[in-house]
């Protein structure tokens, strides 16, 4: 058992509603400190508005949020790092400056704030526009900046809601390895994304939520464990037709083989033994780890899945 000072984050039976849609309902999550966790779902789902839960930017209707294992107070929040989905910079300030000043504000004093700043724009390519301003920069190179800015206090948790949306695959790339060295280093991570190739790479764990509802929350490794078993990739010579019975939901081909869809419960050792006895020469036949997309879609359905006619929360809340 974790005790609740364990927690970087708890949320229990927590639903808020924006004035006939429900954003958020009845949601228990609970985040260990020094994981990296995604919370994951199309848009509109309700990850921004549990973010802003946790930040303590929105009361919840129902339910509790603790953060570091209290209420989610100004002296708490200054241990997070929060990068919200819709940017916003001071256009007017130098780089340097706008950075420095994020770092003040979150109680480190202003000439380390300066030096960490300094650091970090090099690092992120931005070393030669450390005294240009905020406004002169790329939509890409200003959402950098206000990373830098998340960052600088050396956040206990560090909350980024789609962090990597309007960057190239380059400095995408810089972010994934920027997050893993901060978990190595013990920092809490708590990202939203509707890109789950992302979420594969990085999280240790996933709650994934769709249509304001939690339809899975775990370990990823034991997730995907557990999921195996859906899928059988096989490649042989010889007729077809054994692949087919009342334990393959559908047959796709995939390369030089076929990927068989098991029905839920379905036996595979059914199907290698109906290809035994078909006298196919099986080249291969295995379990297939699937996808996290797959696994999402395959809980919470296609259309949760997609990224068209899902509504908004509500007017100027996106999840």
């Amino acid at each position: 058992m974790i005790g609740q000072n364990g927690f970087a984050v708890r949320l229990s039976g927590v639903s808020k509603r924006f004035g006939k849609r429900t954003a958020v309902s009845d949601l228990d999550l609970d985040i260990p400190r020094g994981i990296v966790c995604g919370l994951l779902g199309p848009n509109g789902s309700g990850k921004t508005t549990t973010i802003r839960m946790i930040m303590g930017i929105l009361k919840p209707d129902e339910g509790t949020v603790a953060l570091f294992g209290a209420d989610p107070d100004v002296t708490r929040r200054t241990k997070v790092g929060y990068l919200p989905e819709e940017r916003g910079v001071y256009k007017k300030m130098k780089c340097l400056e706008f950075v420095t000043f994020l770092g003040e504000i979150r109680g480190l004093a202003r000439a380390e704030g300066k030096r960490r700043g300094k650091a970090w724009l090099e690092r992120l390519g931005l070393g030669e526009w450390v005294d240009k301003k905020v406004e002169d920069l790329s939509k890409g190179m200003q959402q950098k900046v206000q990373f830098v800015g998340t960052v600088l206090h050396e956040p206990e948790l560090l909350i980024l809601d789609e962090p990597f949306s309007g960057l190239d695959p380059i400095n995408q790339d810089v972010l994934e390895e920027i997050v893993r060295e901060l978990r190595a280093k013990g920092t809490t991570v708590l990202f939203s994304t509707h890109l789950m190739d992302h979420a594969e790479r990085l999280c240790e764990r996933v709650c994934l939520i769709s249509r304001a509802r939690k339809v899975l929350d775990a370990d990823l490794k034991e997730l995907k464990a557990s999921e195996r078993k859906g899928m059988v990739a096989v490649e042989f010579r010889g007729s077809d037709g054994w692949l087919r019975g009342p334990e393959v939901k559908r047959v796709e081909a995939v390369n030089d083989g076929f990927h068989l869809v098991l029905e839920d419960g379905a036996d595979h050792q059914a199907i290698l033994r109906r290809g035994v006895e078909a006298r196919a020469e099986i080249l291969r036949f295995d379990l297939v780890e699937p996808r996290l997309h797959e696994i999402f879609v395959r809980h919470a359905g296609v259309e949760s899945a997609g990224e068209d006619g899902l509504p908004s929360e509500a007017a100027g809340a996106r999840a």
